[in-house]
């Protein structure tokens, strides 16, 4: 009788299963344990998670780990995945000829334009020409600045309009004896030119300003040429949907652009067969073209690009931690999405961005079996017991998942972790075929930290894992599905008006000007993008004859089992092809979790006795 320990070192958790094996097949499982995941996946960094996970399993067992017969390893292979491009077709980095802002609190209402002007040289002064903008940096109080706009304007002076520093667009409208359109908030003061043509736009409570965000209206305000126009789309873009906008023409010459294209992407597959496909085509043409030269050799891509400098900065990564060279280092498969990424404006006034269009790339690495061994003997070393690299990570976790009552040969798992999907079918004579592929829950929260801005991915990766309520009072919060929640004793006043996460560990504010609906919507279409897409895509590689409906049972493994939407939103994806599909319950008692490791122990007992 031997006791072993099977490890599953995944991107995000580590889950180890303690078990006694009495003979050939003969396995009592005795407990099991999950940590978080030190380093990248497949390092030796990995090793002090993987002690940690050993320790807290062999405690309830009264076993000490120097009594462990062996450790297995699975097969990792690291997973990287990256926003390889701004926008679709190339990334424009401009000082653009055209700045806008869009602040909470505007003052006014309604569309003026004129020269911009320092309210210096309005106090006490006739200025000739006009019509203004009168420019307040923060130093000046709103009672000031509205004692001398009124001054100004009982002098004839006609002044339009006013860009504010600091958020007193409102109390100085309330303190004018003629309203007019005020954009508040404008952090970077300093950067407005003066004596320049600008317009400003203040929408009415409830509506959206309609001229600043449209090129052409732009256009005909600053009597622009075609090529400008142009050049101001990723403003207008920036600023659609917004309540108030101020936009100015920047003086000639500080117009500054360069462009990089979006580059190519190469396939290498068997038999020296090379494709190449552009990235500006987008996702799917992408996903065509690597389901057309599948199996791959290797993913390459154009030097010189957006796409190139992701690989390589990929590749680096990769060889850095390895250890390895980089021309060792080989990127295997992919998985593109479509999505948006903000693009910074260059030159705002405010931090300004616009949504483009881009192509979010999972990058799969593999660096051959060296690194899993330094690991295996990494570990070895620290805990003094033998380690070995057991099998492929889709076989191990279809063994495991062969546990979940129920299920019975022939059937299909897919195992979504943190960055890479497998999966495996095994036949009625337990024939087991697998594939492993890039792209899974880390994609996902790339995509959802982009998409939103939120520049968090914590938060984001919350965002992903949890449902969302957004806070109407001190004593009641509305869910993202329409139901209200009154609460006995008044929230944290913090969270009043804010849109929520409800995470187990506390409800964590999302900093987002976005409506609920808006960050549903991103999340739910980030998980269809990777989660089902790459899902059918890894069913239909390891199907018979690539017929997904000859599966009769899909068992979901991994983390993202447990997720509240996804195993619904692969279950409708199959369901046309008529197979029971469902989180998988390894051991009638773990859930979704520890199957990889459940399986390193069930192989290693078929083809040892105790």
């Amino acid at each position: 009788m031997i006791t072993v320990a099977g490890v599953d070192v995944g991107n995000n958790t580590t889950e180890v299963a303690i078990a006694r094996i009495r003979g050939r097949g003969d396995v009592e499982f005795l407990s099991s344990a999950m940590v978080r995941t030190v380093g990248i996946k497949g390092t030796v960094r990995n090793a002090v998670g993987i002690i940690d996970a050993i320790d807290r399993a062999l405690a309830p067992t009264g076993v000490a780990r120097k009594d462990l017969h062996v450790v297995l390893l699975n097969e990792a292979t690291p997973v990287i995945g990256d926003i390889a491009m701004e926008t679709i077709t190339e990334t424009v980095i401009t000082e653009s000829a055209m700045i806008g802002h869009n602040p909470a609190t505007p003052g006014g209402q309604g569309l003026e334009h004129g020269r911009t002007i320092a309210i210096s040289a309005l106090d006490g002064q006739t200025p000739s020409g006009g019509p203004f903008i009168v420019v307040v940096p923060g130093e000046v109080s709103f009672d000031d600045a509205a004692r001398i706009v009124n001054a100004a304007h009982a002098r004839g002076v006609p002044v339009v309009g006013a860009i504010v520093q600091k958020d007193d667009g409102v109390l100085i409208n309330n303190r004018l004896e003629r309203p007019m359109p005020i954009v508040d908030e404008v952090r970077h003061i300093d950067r407005v030119p003066l004596g320049m043509p600008a317009a400003l736009e203040v929408a009415p409570p409830g509506r959206t300003i309609e001229r600043l965000s449209n090129p052409y209206d732009i256009a005909t305000l600053f009597g622009l040429d075609p090529e400008e126009t142009r050049r101001s789309v990723p403003l207008a873009r920036a600023l659609m949907g917004t309540r108030s906008a101020v936009v100015i023409k920047t003086p000639a010459g500080d117009i500054e652009e360069r462009r990089i294209p979006a580059g190519k992407i190469i396939l290498l597959g068997h038999g020296g067969r090379r494709v190449e496909v552009p990235v500006d085509e987008g996702a799917d043409k992408i996903m065509e073209t690597v389901q057309s030269v599948y199996p791959l050799e290797e993913v390459q891509a154009e030097p010189g690009t957006n796409v190139g400098g992701m690989f390589e900065q990929v590749r680096q990564v990769m060889a850095d931690l390895t250890e390895q060279p980089v021309t060792s280092v080989r990127v295997q498969d992919i998985l593109a999405v479509d999505t948006f990424k903000p693009q910074q404006i260059l030159g705002s006034l405010a931090g300004e961005y616009a949504l483009g269009n881009a192509v979010g790339l999972a990058a799969m690495v593999s660096t051959q079996k060296l690194p899993m061994l330094r690991l295996a003997r990494k570990l070895e070393e620290e805990i003094g017991v033998p380690v070995q690299v057991g099998g492929v990570e889709a076989d191990m976790a279809i063994r495991g998942a062969m546990t979940t009552p129920g299920t019975r040969a022939p059937m299909a798992i897919v195992d979504v972790g943190g960055g890479s999907t497998d999966a495996s079918v095994i036949n009625e004579a337990m024939e087991i075929k697998s594939t492993h592929q890039a792209g899974a829950g880390d994609m996902c929260t790339l995509l959802i930290n982009t998409e939103l801005g939120l520049d968090d991915m914590e938060l984001a990766e919350a965002v992903k894992k949890y449902p969302l309520a957004k806070v109407e009072s001190l004593f009641h919060m509305r869910h993202e599905n329409g139901s209200v929640q009154f609460f006995h004793e008044p929230l944290d006043p913090r969270l009043y008006g804010r849109i929520v996460v409800l995470s187990p560990e506390g409800w964590k504010p999302i900093a987002t000007k976005e409506l609920m609906g808006k960050i549903v919507s991103v999340r739910q279409g980030a998980k269809r993008k990777v989660f089902v897409r790459n899902a059918l895509r890894a069913l239909e590689r390891v199907a018979p004859a690539q017929n997904v409906r000859l599966i009769h049972f899909v068992v979901l493994v991994g983390g993202s089992g447990l997720d509240f939407e996804i195993p619904k939103m692969i279950s409708d994806a199959l369901m046309d092809y008529g197979v029971v599909t469902g989180r998988a319950n390894v051991r009638g008692s773990e859930g979704p979790r520890n199957a990889v490791a459940t399986g390193l122990v069930l192989a290693y007992a078929q083809h040892h006795g105790g």
